[in-house]
């Protein structure tokens, strides 16, 4: 055991060194500027559409970014544009596609006419537009593949990685106890099951709903801990995006009310055992009550997640703003001290979501005595 714990802390350790690194590389150009936190924080928790690497410069004294560029695909006056990210040149450059022009500014797309048409080409962003924002732009579809969407697509084939070899393993030797990776997995399958569906849902309907359980689970873990990595294939702020949480709430959402029987409906808009006089009161909470729980949901998972990038980012922080060597002890074993607690987090609010969903579908579909 002792063992074990001096490998998670040598683990965290790099994890903690790495983040400080690729922290410090990206700064090196605000070296001479004072430093702004506030854009920091929000530069690495936000989606962007390049998968962000590290920075240095170069013999010239130029600065080189290093990111993973990832597919635009935009959909704007009846055309289908599709290019990658490293043709804005991290925004310093438009992309102009006959007589539509892009730009990338602050991590957001505007799009905009131009005058006659030409040829595919892009030009130089003059300072003037980098600061003017261009406004609002033009309204247009946007179906690019996003930093997000991609550590989502990774989070994805990890999880039918895992699972399928686990399944496989089971089917070929069915008498004989898991090992590997489905030994890992088991204990916590097992628990989902014995410990969240059946004892919120039922015995005899928890079957129905533990497919979404054990997926809902296992994607806000593995994004979780991916989250907590700080280089190529983590960095990524999945969970804490207020976008994915609330398409994980909907979801539960539309299970719970779909699956609904006649006694929840009725609970709802005609309470039995109730003065008459209190309906005007109780129904219009009842059905406020619908929307709160999954509001609840979304905000809860994106806050904790979220809150806990931000403080490791800080606690990183105080190196460049005290300016000196001499903090970094300081902010480093804090930094570690919060990993931990991250890791513990990233379990803790896959259960919480996977629990409270499975506690508002229970409410939904048992009969009521």
């Amino acid at each position: 055991m002792k063992k074990q714990y001096r490998h998670l802390t040598l683990f965290l350790l790099l994890l903690v060194g790495s983040s400080l690194q690729v922290f410090a590389s990206s700064n090196e150009h605000e070296a001479e500027e004072e430093f702004n936190v506030t854009e920091m924080i929000m530069h690495h928790i936000k989606d962007t559409y390049d998968w962000h690497m590290w920075d240095y410069t170069n013999k010239d004294g130029e600065e080189v970014v290093i990111s993973l560029p990832l597919p635009i695909i935009l959909y704007y006056d009846g055309h289908l544009d599709i290019f990658m990210s490293s043709a804005f040149h991290h925004g310093h450059s438009d992309v102009i596609r006959h007589d539509r022009k892009y730009s990338l500014q602050h991590s957001k797309i505007i799009a905009s006419k131009i005058d006659g048409s030409g040829a595919e080409s892009s030009h130089e962003a003059t300072e003037h537009e980098l600061e003017g924002h261009h406004a609002e732009g033009d309204a247009f579809l946007d179906f690019s593949i996003t930093r997000n969407v991609a550590a989502m697509m990774i989070s994805c084939i990890i999880l039918l990685l895992i699972f399928i070899t686990s399944a496989r393993q089971y089917k070929k030797n069915p008498d004989r106890a898991p090992r590997g990776i489905a030994g890992f997995m088991e204990p916590l399958i097992l628990f989902v099951r014995d410990d969240i569906a059946i004892p919120n849902i039922g015995q005899e309907k928890a079957g129905r709903f533990l497919g979404y359980l054990l997926t809902v689970f296992f994607f806000i873990l593995i994004n979780n801990l991916l989250g907590l990595i700080p280089f190529f294939p983590g960095a990524s702020n999945v969970t804490g995006n207020i976008a994915v949480t609330l398409v994980l709430a909907v979801i539960t959402f539309l299970i719970t009310n779909l699956s609904g029987t006649s006694d929840y409906w009725k609970h709802i808009f005609w309470p039995s055992g109730i003065p008459k006089w209190i309906l005007p009161i109780l129904v219009p909470v009842e059905i406020i009550g619908i929307f709160t729980k999954p509001f609840a949901l979304m905000v809860r998972l994106f806050a904790n997640i979220t809150a806990g990038h931000i403080i490791i980012l800080s606690l990183i922080s105080l190196i460049f703003i005290f300016q000196t060597e001499w903090i970094s002890p300081l902010s480093i074993a804090f930094a570690l001290f919060m990993s931990f607690l991250e890791i513990l987090v990233a379990f803790l609010q896959a259960y919480i979501f996977t629990m409270l969903s499975a506690l508002f579908i229970g409410m939904a579909v048992q009969k009521h005595h």
